[in-house]
């Protein structure tokens, strides 16, 4: 099998072993959010990158007040110079005035790891939204790191290659959000295209 053949292989293993009860509950979280209060979707590197358009996609496809700290670059390296990396989420989402009809989104693709100094930001910004109060849902990988018992629900991406946990997580990250946008219960107007294609028929 080549490389191709192989990589195609394994989205569908991934996509096949995702627990579907498991999203259904950050559906669940969701819903409890939506109309009450505000959605922060939290991310570093590639995540930091899928949370500023899951934002987009929140907001425009189901109506929610969302926001992601790496949308301000000019904020979040002040507060990096400030303060510290490590308190960096929970000192924006202090600023944010979080409150406990919020919730906050984490993509991860370890969900932390304090030991190892890893997404520690995370991990801060996961126990300040606890201490408030705030429902906290996860999409990570590997066995889920510290948001896997941190938060009330966590989504994890199946690992089916080692060599192919990053890449993998990464991109179910987008899969599922745009599940997420797209569920009947959460999804308040249609894509441009298929909205286009409604009036075609």
């Amino acid at each position: 099998m080549g490389f191709v053949s192989q990589y195609l292989q394994e989205v569908r293993e991934v996509a096949a072993r995702l627990d579907p009860a498991e999203v259904e509950r950050l559906v669940e979280l969701l819903v409890s959010v939506a109309g009450q209060g505000r959605l922060f979707i939290l991310g570093i590197g590639g995540s930091a990158a899928n949370a500023s358009h899951a934002v987009n996609d929140f907001r425009t496809l189901a109506g929610f007040e969302a926001y992601t700290p790496t949308d301000n670059v000019a904020e979040l390296t002040a507060r990096i110079n400030d303060d510290e990396w490590e308190s960096v989420y929970a000192a924006w989402l202090r600023a944010s005035h979080l409150t406990d009809h919020d919730g906050v989104l984490i993509l991860s693709v370890g969900g932390g790891d304090e030991v190892r100094g890893v997404s520690v930001p995370l991990i801060h910004a996961i126990r300040y939204a606890k201490e408030i109060g705030a429902s906290v849902g996860a999409i990570v990988g590997r066995d889920g790191g510290y948001a896997a018992f941190g938060a009330d629900v966590c989504v994890i991406v199946p690992t089916v290659n080692p060599a192919h946990v990053t890449v993998h997580t990464e991109a179910f990250q987008a899969v599922l959000w745009h599940l997420l946008v797209s569920h009947p219960r959460l999804r308040t107007t249609s894509p441009k295209w298929e909205s286009v294609d409604e009036t075609l028929r």
